[in-house]
């Protein structure tokens, strides 16, 4: 997918959860919380990148509202949006 692609996608996914696998195989998990034209910023899950249901932590699995992570669009490897399963 394209770095356009990508920056559009996560315009359209500002405040849902996502999981972005980097090009150097790191998972990172959270919230989108802005978009730049060339980074994008999430907020990462309580808990270590947990999300409540199937596996994922407990629901009462709150958020953690500190920094948020930015990552480069050329850095991005895939970005899957999560669903919260209540």
């Amino acid at each position: 997918m394209g770095y356009h692609n990508y920056y559009h996608k996560c315009r359209q996914g500002v405040g849902r959860p996502v999981e972005i696998r980097t090009n150097r195989g790191t998972v990172h998990r959270g919230i989108i919380h802005r978009v730049t034209p060339n980074r994008v910023y999430i907020r990462p899950f309580e808990g270590g990148g947990n999300l409540g249901g199937f596996g994922y932590g407990g629901f009462n699995a709150g958020y953690d509202w500190g920094a948020a992570n930015g990552f480069a669009f050329g850095a991005i490897a895939s970005l899957v949006f999560l669903a919260f399963l209540w």
